[in-house]
């Protein structure tokens, strides 16, 4: 208002002031009309602010649990269920966008869950078998290694992610073409520490009996080998090499 007020024009001002030349123009209109109380922020008359510390600090409780146990089907949450909630817990209803900007003000970030797979044994026979293995693998005797097995992938393409880039600039990143992908078998020895691996171009038995067989060939003295691994259904393949390499 100042500077329209000295002489100069609602786009020149606009410019100096790095605003768009209609919020000048409607900052003219309300002075004309309501003198200084037009150019007040209408929001200050919209009562007590809805988000406020109690509300954050309900929807911090809500985040800390899932949608499920809340009672929702819904395994992820999201701004409008995560509003309904909030409502139902005795806050004030607010709509997904006002939502969104309290989740920032928490600190809440969207993030891809972690999937995970529950065990199907019972907790007391899955804490006896996890201490049977424990103890084979601090009891072993050279005569009889107990190793840990298990497998991997490798990507030979590199792994791209997110990156800071200038405006108008365009990263890249040099691969060696179409993906090509490798697996690794290794067992780890659980007493000795040393490492057994094997590479493979498909993760299949024959991985596995590889493995099984490069065990062997590093303890020539051992009598038994004992595998501690997963239920893959690979690893059922031992048996068909029982007879032809001796292992047990």
């Amino acid at each position: 208002m100042a500077k329209v007020a000295a002489g100069q024009s609602r786009a020149q001002a606009a410019r100096e002031l790095l605003c768009a030349t209609s919020t000048v123009v409607s900052a003219v209109l309300r002075y004309r009309e309501r003198g200084r109380a037009g150019l007040r922020d209408g929001r200050a008359f919209n009562g007590p602010r809805k988000v406020d510390a109690r509300f954050r600090k309900n929807l911090c409780r809500v985040l800390e649990g899932t949608p499920q146990q809340s009672g929702w089907r819904r395994t992820t949450w999201t701004r409008e269920l995560l509003a309904r909630e909030v409502e139902r817990r005795g806050r004030v209803r607010v709509s997904p966008a006002t939502m969104g900007r309290a989740l920032i003000s928490v600190g809440a970030r969207r993030k891809w869950p972690r999937s995970v797979v529950r065990c199907p044994c019972p907790s007391c026979r899955r804490r006896q078998r996890l201490w049977q293995l424990k103890c084979w693998a601090t009891y072993a005797r050279p005569q009889e290694p107990v190793l840990y097995e298990d497998e991997m992938d490798v990507h030979r393409n590199p792994k791209i992610g997110l990156d800071w880039m200038l405006p108008g600039q365009r990263r890249e990143v040099v691969t060696p073409g179409n993906n090509r992908k490798q697996y690794v078998a290794g067992a780890l020895d659980a007493h000795t520490g040393r490492l057994t691996w094997v590479k493979g171009q498909r993760k299949t038995s024959a991985l596995f009996i590889d493995l099984v067989r490069a065990v062997a060939a590093a303890s020539p003295k051992a009598k038994r080998l004992h595998f501690i691994l997963d239920n893959a259904a690979t690893h059922s393949s031992c048996c068909r090499v029982r007879d032809r390499s001796g292992i047990n």
